[in-house]
């Protein structure tokens, strides 16, 4: 009895195999490369087509213009995810469109959309920092660590 079950046993396991083989998508590593590549390199075309214009239609110098520029892209990338349009650029692009300013602006942008049916401060709210949150916590806490350890070399005379 217990080597049926064993036969048994190993049909299914067999099945199960072949059904996870069947239904796993397959990924060509050097065709997700090459649509992130294309991806990123278009996004930062386009940024430094806003930082030219910027800087000779409208006569800003490099510094307002690199703001210029990251606040254009930011309006951009959240106004496509509102419109559902960033998720699409995802899909194709993978790493190539989450990687730039304008994948963190969407990663801000889509748990407030994802969640604006419960309402503008539970759901908006709440929502919006579920992904900035965590990289703004670690974003200041690293910064006043570094600002702490630039401290004492300076008052050690460490950094001149």
């Amino acid at each position: 009895m217990s080597e049926q079950k064993s036969e048994e046993q190993k049909n299914l396991e067999k099945d199960y195999e072949e059904y996870v083989k069947m239904i796993t998508p397959t990924h060509n590593l050097y065709l997700q490369m090459l649509k992130a590549f294309i991806t990123g390199g278009i996004i930062c075309v386009i940024g430094q087509l806003l930082l030219n214009f910027a800087g000779s239609q409208m006569g800003m110098d490099k510094d307002t213009s690199g703001s210029f520029c990251s606040l254009i892209l930011i309006l951009l990338s959240v106004l496509f995810t509102g419109f559902n349009i960033y998720p699409s650029i995802v899909k194709f692009g993978g790493a190539g469109a989450l990687v730039p300013i304008t994948g963190f602006a969407n990663s801000v942008a889509a748990p407030a959309v994802e969640f604006k049916k419960e309402g503008q401060v539970f759901g908006i709210g709440c929502k919006i920092f579920t992904i900035a949150g965590p990289v703004i916590l670690y974003g200041i806490f690293t910064s006043w660590v570094l600002g702490l350890l630039y401290w004492i070399g300076q008052i050690t005379g460490i950094l001149g």
